[in-house]
């Protein structure tokens, strides 16, 4: 059963009860990300996600941690493009201390100065760790690849320059800017009941004063081009990109079984072949990324340079094949068979659930049950699939980025051109 209340400030409060849990899971969801940053600001929002655990007037860093340990609970936070979310999950007995010290980290962070010159490095050597990971450093390239000067086309965890250039003044101010009601939706899910947790939160969410609204988002459009960036490692790694759907568009649930179809799983066409068949890559997948007003669909593979042209050409064939001829009848059970499984095992887990409550409110502002999004899942035609591949996969919107031993970029353009 799922509940909702939208407190004095316009902080809406959303809940699922589960009987049978003995845990609860709490997060509180901000509408800003990455994508609001500019380009000074690029890095910002994250800093920010770092800042919140520092201390308060209350509560050290150690405190802080040593009080959410002292109960066996775990808390965390995340950085995405669109929003910032941090969450924590506690047994269902300990659901008052785990709201009061969520609420005192939001609302009276500290951001002291001296707090930010100790998490400063902390944050380069995180921009250190994913550079140094080829497969998360090739993500961050092709999505600037893809999205070019959009927002979108950064790195949530922002430049080593800007990071190293952020003051506690400029990173409270940003808080201040963009923390205020309209965008917070504070999502929880397990054994609970709804109006205790609106009574635990109404009394300090509430103080959250409102504030003036933020520039709106601005529209991003892809780009079609190969980007090689060279790099003494043994593999080189690619990943395409192509245009995807935005996380409120109707044919989101087609996206889905697409994106199952070519890559999602061990039987997916692009596993199959080129790993299975021929044994070009251990790792293969497809992946989509889905936005507010746009959306992204990726393949990513890592491999033999010796092997990289063939497994191009394996890529640009799958993609060529679901755009040509229609999905069979069977491969589009199986892939509806896969993701409603998916969505019903997800179902077990009150974090999943937690993190269902608050995209629905902040996308669709309502509530969609599991069984609602299967029936839509089942209702898609292998017609639909096709005709949303036939958009996504034209040959003039792909593009390629490269990481790894690749000194020049001209056989893959050959490639992707034709």
């Amino acid at each position: 059963m799922t509940n909702k209340t939208l407190l004095e400030n316009g902080i809406r409060v959303v809940t699922q009860r589960i009987p049978h849990a003995r845990t609860v899971s709490m997060g509180v969801w901000v509408d800003v990300g990455a994508r609001d940053e500019s380009i000074a600001e690029n890095g910002i929002c994250h800093f920010i996600e770092h800042m919140i655990f520092k201390g308060t007037a209350r509560r050290s860093a150690y405190q802080i941690a040593r009080e959410f340990d002292a109960i066996g609970g775990h808390t965390n936070a995340f950085t995405s493009m669109e929003t910032t979310c941090y969450h924590a999950k506690v047994m269902d007995t300990r659901t008052e201390t785990m709201t009061d010290i969520l609420g005192d980290i939001l609302l009276n962070s500290a951001f002291d100065p001296e707090e930010v010159e100790k998490e400063r490095p902390v944050i380069l050597q995180e921009i250190g760790m994913t550079e140094d990971s080829p497969e998360d450093y090739l993500h961050i390239l092709s999505e600037r690849t893809y999205w070019g000067e959009h927002p979108l086309g950064r790195s949530v965890l922002g430049s080593r320059k800007n990071v190293a250039a952020m003051e506690a003044r400029t990173i409270k101010d940003f808080f201040t800017r963009f923390y205020h009601p309209e965008r917070i939706v504070i999502a929880a899910a397990g054994n609970l009941a709804h109006q205790h947790i609106v009574d635990l939160l109404a009394p300090v969410f509430s103080a959250i004063p409102n504030g003036a609204m933020p520039p709106e988002r601005r529209p991003a459009e892809g780009h079609s081009l190969v980007s090689a960036h060279e790099r003494d490692i043994e593999q080189l790694h690619l990943c395409f990109e192509a245009g995807g759907v935005s996380i409120t568009d109707p044919r989101r649930f087609a996206f889905s079984l697409l994106n199952t179809i070519l890559g999602g799983n061990m039987s997916s066409r692009l596993f199959q072949e080129i790993r299975e068949r021929k044994g070009l890559a251990y790792s293969v997948y497809s992946f989509m990324s889905t936005y507010i007003d746009s959306g992204l669909f990726g393949v990513y593979t890592a491999v033999d340079p010796a092997g990289a042209e063939e497994t191009v050409r394996c890529v640009l064939t799958e993609l060529n094949r679901v755009r040509n001829a229609p999905v069979d009848a069977e491969e589009l059970e199986n892939a509806k068979q896969y993701t409603r499984g998916c969505l019903y095992l997800s179902a077990d887990s009150v974090d999943s659930q937690m993190v269902r409550l608050a995209q629905n409110e902040l996308h669709f502002n309502t509530h969609f049950t599991i069984e609602a999004i299967a029936d839509r899942i089942d209702a898609v035609s292998a017609e639909e699939v096709r005709a949303l591949a036939r958009e996504l996969f034209r040959p003039e919107a792909l593009a390629l980025t490269l990481l790894g031993p690749v000194d020049d970029a001209a056989p893959f353009e050959k490639l992707l051109a034709g």
